[in-house]
């Protein structure tokens, strides 16, 4: 017979469920009668755990939000979904708060966990490969990104304090349409109400986010993931490259992506350069005008050779010097042997 220890902790698990369980149905759980349910509350209740009652002919008891987080029941599938998160997070620089919280919060699940569970755990572990590496990433500040999500949620102007990529600092209000995680990266995109046009900010870079009196309508328009990788695609950088690849915006998508490019479609070519490129292609296509925002070309060339699509080069001119030299070595060393 299961001790009345052991009933309270069945009562926490019930109650965690989620919505409001009958005096009868809990007595009918826990195996015995409607006093002993009440004196297992109290139980909950001196540890602090927010247990409320509910009266009328479906009430019963429910948990309600406490001050503080009350003991949690997790079942062993529950556990591993909440472990394989905190995993996940830390090797793809998606956790939101300081590596130390994730190990910790890691490590008091696993000693609590049954054995068989912790080794198939392990195995899994063991098995599985992230493309990020681990401490790659800067994280957020937990607060911070708290506070902006209220922000988007209420449509809030805040304020933040923010170091660009020269180390500059400023402070900036901030109508924050949304967060989005890209890349292993948190980032807040909005309007800069000071310059007033959209920007993107890096979370990491926020030391501080305060919220500010008002309100702000979102203006209509694209998602924040899409005003991102939009953003990301026209920021100003070093070279300006525009070119015109005959294909499909999927075939070219597959290596120049919506952070890396915009693509706009053009009139079908027509003469000579439609001869040519149907004649490389065997079937001639449409065009689409391609352009890129890069601090480098060096890692162009080998993209547009990846994509083996025939393209023209707009600019800038040493683009076109680049590609040639990575013809001739490419041409060089297939001739060796």
């Amino acid at each position: 017979m299961p001790r009345p220890t052991g009933r309270v902790l069945t009562l926490l698990e019930l109650l965690q469920s989620g919505g409001t369980r009958t005096m009868a149905e809990l007595a009918d759980r826990l195996g015995v009668d409607g006093r002993t349910v009440r004196r297992y509350v109290d139980h909950l209740l001196d540890l602090d755990v927010p247990v409320e009652s509910v009266r009328g002919r479906y009430g019963g008891y429910r948990l309600a939000p406490g001050y503080r987080l009350p003991p949690l029941m997790l079942g062993d599938d529950e556990a591993l979904a909440v472990l394989l998160g905190l995993e996940a997070g830390r090797r793809t620089g998606l956790t939101t708060a300081e590596h130390t919280a994730s190990e910790t919060a890691a490590a008091k699940i696993r000693r609590v966990l049954p054995r068989h569970i912790a080794h198939r755990l392990d195995a899994l572990l063991e098995s599985i490969a992230f493309t990020d590496r681990p401490g790659e990433f800067d994280t957020p500040d937990a607060e911070v990104l708290l506070t902006l999500a209220d922000a988007v949620r209420h449509c809030r102007p805040v304020a933040i304090r923010y170091t660009d990529r020269t180390d500059r600092r400023s402070e900036r209000t901030l109508h924050a349409y949304g967060i989005v995680a890209h890349a292993g990266r948190w980032y807040v995109t909005g309007r800069d109400a000071g310059v007033g046009e959209d920007r993107t900010f890096r979370l990491d870079r926020i030391a501080d986010a305060r919220p500010l009196p008002g309100s702000f309508e979102v203006p209509e328009g694209p998602g924040p993931a899409q005003r991102v990788l939009s953003g990301f695609a026209t920021a100003e950088y070093r070279h300006e490259v525009t070119l015109r690849i005959q294909g499909t915006a999927e075939q070219i998508r597959t290596r120049l992506p919506a952070g890396v490019a915009t693509l706009e479609e053009l009139e079908p070519a027509t003469g000579e350069e439609l001869e040519a490129a149907a004649g490389e292609s065997g079937t001639p296509g449409s065009w689409l005008r391609v352009e890129i925002r890069a601090e480098r070309l060096d890692w162009v060339p080998p993209v547009l050779a990846a994509l083996d699509l025939p393209f023209v080069i707009e600019r800038p001119a040493e683009l076109r010097d680049r590609v040639l030299a990575l013809a001739d070595r490419l041409a060089h060393r297939a001739r060796q042997g």
